[in-house]
């Protein structure tokens, strides 16, 4: 896949980036030239890293991520101006490299600490383990795998997660740096969209509000504090014409209604590239898992406080002509030392690839052998796998532990339950019913149609068995499909009608011993269990 390289100017713009908090940072431009009009600031961004400390990319057909290569990245580019500042917006952990995940991703935040990060929001992965080891990874504390943790040594802010109880904001909502004197505000929000793709236990306690006015009601606080410049962090995304560079979906759609003071909103949430304004606001994201960072280079004037000029590049952290950084190497190869013995541990072989890369119709063929291991663990008649659970593809040749861990690192149970074929029908058609984030589930134990010129709610025909007869809508079925999508997660709402449930192993340890009972080498393809009609 190409991926556009280009740098977005904007010259005298009123606005300011949406940021702020409760916190005041420190003065980052202490020895510059007197009598210098301006600020000139450097804001180097990430988004949606994930923990893959240890994995590498691609962007235009040349290698690009591992943290070692993004830390050496933006050490560069933070060495062309004094004053720049590292912020991230969310899914920094969360679906992480084991490296990173086996040990609560506390690798990760601590290559961020020995950054120098300054500030970051929370994404929906953030709440995976819920709000207390959400906590615990921010202020530090213990954890029973990992005994003590420090915890970030830069605050996360986030405007629109509240407590449930107290309706007050879960960390603080915005804040504050200066630099050369010149206070630069940052606001943090979450997409609102968080409960319906995360686990309910793990957002029992919060209460996520609108986006776009939690960033305006801090805007007012940090106008109150005479801050101009303003940016906003937030954990949503969208989507960028290569053509016309116009910038759609949720994140075009909350830039929109936010407040002319903001001046940047630092995207992320859809791992897309963004590079482009909208109603004057700069928006920017760079991708995902440390393939790419936003450098965003503002011109300040001392006098208003305000922004004059902003300019914005996305940047990929290419291997080719830069040697990656001592410290986080360091950090790195302790973290996979220590669960090498677990990793490395060899499950069995494949055949080639196994990509979850879906075809036009939405099928994948790890997908499809996601769900049939799924199917095969429970003994049930159907499987239904999310595909957003699916991290990443199945390797050729020797399959180890860690792949299937880094394939599927969330630990979900499998749950069986009794769906009749009409609700089944619904599940499916529940796939089309957001435009901007169509879902297409992953199937084992049966085929059907769809139709996107048919109605949303009714997209879906023409459903039969893997033998080919019809499945009656009447008649009830057993179906599997993980503790996730069970409780209703990513707007799967008709699962949590399911009846006689049953919980059983974790899907990875499903996956595993389905892995293991099969002739070596094993293989899977896509089979036409889904099929899109004219």
């Amino acid at each position: 896949m190409k991926y556009p390289i280009k740098r977005t100017s904007i010259g005298f713009m009123t606005g300011v980036l949406i940021s702020a908090s409760l916190l005041t940072g420190f003065d980052r431009g202490a020895n510059v030239e007197v009598g210098d009009p301006d600020l000139h600031l450097q804001i180097l961004s990430i988004n949606d890293f994930h923990g893959q400390i240890d994995k590498a990319g691609k962007a235009n057909d040349k290698v690009t991520g591992t943290a070692e290569y993004l830390a050496a990245h933006l050490k560069q580019r933070e060495a062309q101006n004094k004053n720049t500042l590292l912020v991230h917006a969310g899914d920094i952990v969360g679906a992480s490299s084991p490296a990173s995940a086996l040990l609560q991703d506390e690798p990760t935040i601590d290559i961020l600490n020995k950054l120098n990060f300054d500030v970051g929001t929370v994404g929906n992965h953030e709440f995976d383990e819920g709000l207390t080891e959400l906590k615990r990874m921010i202020d530090g504390g213990y954890h029973p795998k990992t005994g003590f943790f420090k915890g970030a040594n830069f605050p996360y802010i986030v405007a629109n997660v509240l407590d449930k109880k107290t309706k007050k904001p879960i960390l603080p909502p915005r804040a504050i740096k200066v630099v050369e004197g010149v206070k630069i505000g940052f606001i943090g929000v979450v997409t609102q969209t968080t409960p319906s793709v995360v686990t309910p236990e793990g957002v029992k306690d919060v209460i996520f509000t609108d986006e776009a006015e939690a960033v305006n009601q801090q805007v007012k606080e940090l106008k109150k504090q005479d801050v101009k410049a303003i940016m906003v962090l937030a954990h949503e995304g969208g989507l960028q014409d290569a053509s016309t560079g116009k910038i759609t979906g949720p994140i075009a759609d909350i830039a929109q209604k936010l407040d002319p003071e903001v001046d940047v909103v630092f995207a992320g949430h859809s791992h897309t590239y963004l590079n482009g304004t909208v109603d004057g606001k700069m928006v920017v994201q760079a991708g995902s898992y440390g393939s790419a960072f936003a450098d965003v280079d503002l011109v300040v004037d001392k006098k208003t406080k305000d922004v004059v000029k902003k300019s914005s590049e996305i940047v990929y952290t290419y291997h080719e002509g830069i040697t990656p950084d001592a410290r986080t190497h360091e950090i790195v190869e302790k973290a996979k030392a220590k669960v090498a013995p677990i990793i490395s541990r060899e499950v069995a072989q494949s055949s080639g690839v196994i990509t979850r890369a879906e075809n036009a119709s939405g099928e994948s063929a790890l997908g499809n052998f996601i769900a049939d291991s799924q199917r095969w663990k429970m003994s049930t008649d159907f499987a239904f796998m999310n595909p957003g659970g699916i991290r990443a593809d199945m390797p050729a040749g020797k399959v180890t532990w860690g792949d299937l861990f880094t394939i599927q690192p969330f630990g979900n149970d499998l749950v069986s339950m009794k769906l009749t074929g009409e609700q089944v029908k619904r599940v499916l058609n529940q796939q089309f019913q957001d435009p901007d984030r169509v879902r297409m589930l992953q199937i084992s134990g049966l085929t059907y149609k769809w139709d996107s010129a048919r109605p949303a709610n009714d997209r879906v025909y023409d459903l039969k068995k893997s033998d080919g007869t019809e499945i009656d809508l009447a008649k009830e079925y057993t179906v599997t499909t993980n503790n996730f999508l069970a409780t209703g997660g990513d707007a799967f709402t008709e699962f949590g009608k399911g009846t006689h449930r049953t919980v059983g192993p974790t899907d990875l340890d499903g996956l595993v011993e389905f892995i293991k009972q099969l002739p070596q080498p094993f293989h899977a393809e896509i089979e036409g269990r889904i099929t899109k009609g004219n």
